[in-house]
């Protein structure tokens, strides 16, 4: 199936049944599943993963978030739990996208490209090579603390995402630090095809806060909105 990355709003980091309904009833048609990580910690079992993702329905859809980075093991990975979405974090290299594309016609392949520094020629050049074999990137955060590239709660220069945007002969979807405060100036500061939330619309408990999440999606939908 075609997804459209057009107003895409997705919120990653699904813990349990009670938050993946809360969630599509919010108004979010994307939800990701970050699994088998290098750094953070995961937020469910694969197990359990699979059970939820089997219970979404069009026109929502689940997303696997992973740093896998050889097409036979994610191929393995998507179906064991059900999800033709990916959004792949690794250094995965433009032959390994290639023979993805080829043995899972299906897949949908969304790649991040981590800001950190200035190293927006790198990430030029990450889109030069891979871009025939993906169907959408996303924008995320480098942590220094912790080395992590993703659910960072951290922002970067939104300008690189811009240049990204404008540059990009795919979609690029916007995320890292984004909050129900933020969203809408980013939207309209970088004019992406998508954002993408994780722990900008979590409570101190670790779980989504419904009402940022509302928050969220409504200042996203009408910054998509103004763009038109």
């Amino acid at each position: 199936m075609e997804i459209i990355f057009h107003d895409y709003i997705q919120i990653a980091g699904i813990i349990d049944a009670e938050e993946l309904k809360g969630l599509i009833n919010a108004g979010v048609n994307f939800l990701g599943f970050p699994l088998r990580l290098p750094v953070n910690k995961e937020d469910l079992p694969e197990e359990k993963a699979a059970e939820l993702i089997k219970t979404i329905n069009e026109p929502n859809h689940a997303v696997l978030i992973t740093y896998l980075d050889k097409a036979g093991g994610i191929i393995q990975f998507c179906k064991k739990l059900g999800s033709s979405i990916v959004q792949l974090h690794g250094n995965i290299k433009a032959a390994e996208l290639k023979i993805l594309k080829e043995e899972f016609p299906g897949i949908t392949v969304i790649k991040s490209l981590i800001i950190r520094n200035s190293n927006l020629n790198n990430l030029k050049n990450t889109i030069e090579k891979l871009y025939p074999f993906c169907d959408a990137f996303i924008t995320d955060t480098f942590d220094p603390d912790t080395g992590a590239t993703g659910a960072t709660g951290k922002t970067h220069d939104w300008q690189i995402s811009k240049t990204l945007v404008e540059f990009s002969p795919k979609p690029v979807i916007l995320a890292g630090g984004l909050t129900p405060k933020n969203v809408k100036e980013a939207i309209l500061f970088v004019k992406p095809a998508g954002v993408d939330s994780h722990t900008g619309v979590e409570g101190k408990n670790g779980r989504k806060d419904y009402r940022l999440v509302s928050e969220f999606v409504n200042e996203a939908k009408a910054a998509f909105k103004m763009l038109k």
